[in-house]
């Protein structure tokens, strides 16, 4: 279950501690808990985590591969959350605790930084190996928070990366033992909060706006 505490000036968003896959009701969650961090008043972090062994485990294949019909709204409402994190008027901090996988390792993307749990792990996009191909939104956001070859590399491999080889890579900016993940997630955010507001949200808009615009359409052809 989604669940959003605030201390202060930082917004925990807890993920949940299954699967946490994007499902329609975390969906509508995490989506909310967003547009309630971001119209707050005055300084502001975000911290997201997740209760178990699993951050993200990406599109609600279950739910999402007998419904063709329903695809294209379920995936661009996926991609707006994505927009939502990458826009955010606040700084963002993913304490990836957990596999991040899919979808779920371009939530986390999406976050401003990443502190990952250095001894378990792995950060993947396997999306050829499932034989789906990515959204040109998908495709864009990747390209754009990942280095060149790194994006090409995780992308048309399907690369698991543990902590140490993401860390290497700069997908994240901190590995961490697990009991460290959390508590170095929100050290790094709380002095950043002083920093949220308008113009950060702007400076996000303008810095990933072909990104966004790729998001929030999809190709004339299915996605699936």
């Amino acid at each position: 279950m989604v669940r959003l505490e605030r201390d202060g000036e930082l917004f925990v968003l807890d993920l949940g501690d299954d699967e946490n896959r994007f499902t329609l009701e975390n969906n509508r969650a995490i989506a909310s808990a967003l547009d309630e961090i971001a119209s707050a008043e005055g300084p502001r972090a975000l911290v997201t985590t997740a209760s178990g062994k699993i951050w993200s485990n990406g599109l609600d294949l279950d739910w999402l591969l007998p419904r063709p019909d329903e695809a294209r709204e379920y995936i661009l409402s996926v991609q707006e959350i994505f927009v939502k994190f990458l826009t955010l008027p606040v700084p963002s901090v993913a304490a990836v605790g957990g596999h991040a996988f899919a979808a779920g390792m371009m939530m986390a993307l999406c976050h401003d930084f990443r502190v990952m749990r250095v001894d378990r792990g792995y950060l993947c996009v396997p999306e050829v190996d499932l034989g789906i191909p990515f959204t040109y939104g998908m495709s864009a956001l990747l390209a754009a928070r990942l280095e060149p070859q790194v994006a090409h590399e995780a992308m048309v491999t399907g690369r698991r990366y543990g902590a140490t080889d993401a860390l290497s890579v700069r997908m994240i900016d901190h590995a961490v033992e697990l009991a460290r993940v959390l508590e170095v997630s929100c050290e790094l955010a709380r002095p950043l909060a002083v920093k949220a507001g308008p113009s950060m949200g702007t400076i996000k808009q303008r810095l990933y706006g072909d990104v966004i615009t790729h998001l929030r359409t999809l190709g004339p052809e299915p996605s699936l």
